[in-house]
């Protein structure tokens, strides 16, 4: 290479640095004014949300949306059902996952590349085709099993298990393919038994991966509004959060300041559990692809 063509390969680095840079920006306001705007609403009076004239800021912030979202009937009971549900999720699927995962990884068995590959197609089958004949099974199956029936949380949990858990199979089954097998192999000669290795030398190491699969699978269940729709059909107390926005959508005006502020609400948990868990969230989702 001559000393022209290295000094222009130079000069084009930072031109190429300073574009990559540009597109990041432009994502990150494309990501971010949504929630801006979203935040902004929510403490805006009804008169600037309906007005023509729009400002990215507020002339009189209130929090009187607020006030009427949490004073809204059974709101703290929609809130307490949709945290139950995404909770048990998130530890079923964790757990199942985990255990499911060590199986495809560390033992050999018939249509074990079959498993795997049905877990796969079963990500790209839409939701909304499955919503009908999930209805019919889950009511045939509350025949049977008191608890999983329609109206109750426990078919909100366990579809959202279902559909949960061939994503987090699939990233845990990675992250532990990433564990060299001599840690195990070590353990079993110092006299550990297959138990002891599974939960106090496997399980500590994937737990960046189960903190990457808890927060989709917590995301899913925590945001459903479809299958509590379809399958939450007239027990109201046992309704989820979702179905609270359906309060401020009125026949003549929608409560625009309610529905931002009741939005609002429910993206503050999802947050507060990315801030806890943002640290094993890079890592789990850099083990997910190891092999």
């Amino acid at each position: 290479m001559t000393a022209t063509q290295a000094r222009r390969t130079r000069r084009r680095v930072p031109a190429r640095r300073r574009v990559a840079d540009a597109v990041a920006v432009v994502a990150a306001v494309l990501v971010v004014f949504p929630i801006y705007w979203m935040a902004l609403s929510a403490v805006k009076p009804a008169s600037e949300i309906q007005s023509l004239a729009q400002r990215p800021w507020t002339l009189a912030p209130t929090l009187d949306n607020f006030r009427r979202v949490l004073g809204a009937e059974h709101f703290g009971r929609y809130f307490l059902n949709s945290l139950l549900v995404a909770v048990l999720v998130v530890l079923l699927s964790g757990l199942v996952a985990f255990l499911a995962a060590v199986a495809l990884t560390r033992f050999r068995f018939r249509f074990r590349t079959t498993i795997l590959v049905l877990f796969l197609v079963a990500q790209m089958v839409p939701v909304e085709a499955l919503t009908i004949p999930l209805f019919f099974l889950i009511r045939d199956f509350g025949a049977a099993v008191p608890g999983i029936g329609l109206n109750t949380l426990g078919s909100l949990v366990l579809v959202h298990l279902a559909f949960s858990l061939p994503l987090a199979i699939w990233m845990l089954r990675g992250f532990v393919a990433a564990i060299p097998e001599e840690i195990e192999e070590a353990a079993r000669l110092d006299g550990a038994s297959r138990f002891t290795i599974l939960w106090r030398i496997l399980f500590p190491l994937v737990a960046p991966g189960l903190a990457a699969t808890s927060v989709f699978s917590f995301i899913t269940a925590w945001n459903d509004f479809l299958f509590a729709r379809t399958f939450i059909i007239s027990a109201t107390d046992n309704q989820t959060l979702p179905m609270a926005l359906l309060v401020f959508f009125q026949p003549d005006e929608n409560d625009w300041g309610g529905i931002m502020a009741a939005s609002v609400l429910m993206t503050v948990p999802v947050l507060v559990l990315f801030v806890a868990v943002q640290r094993r969230l890079v890592a789990g989702l850099g083990g997910a692809v190891k092999e």
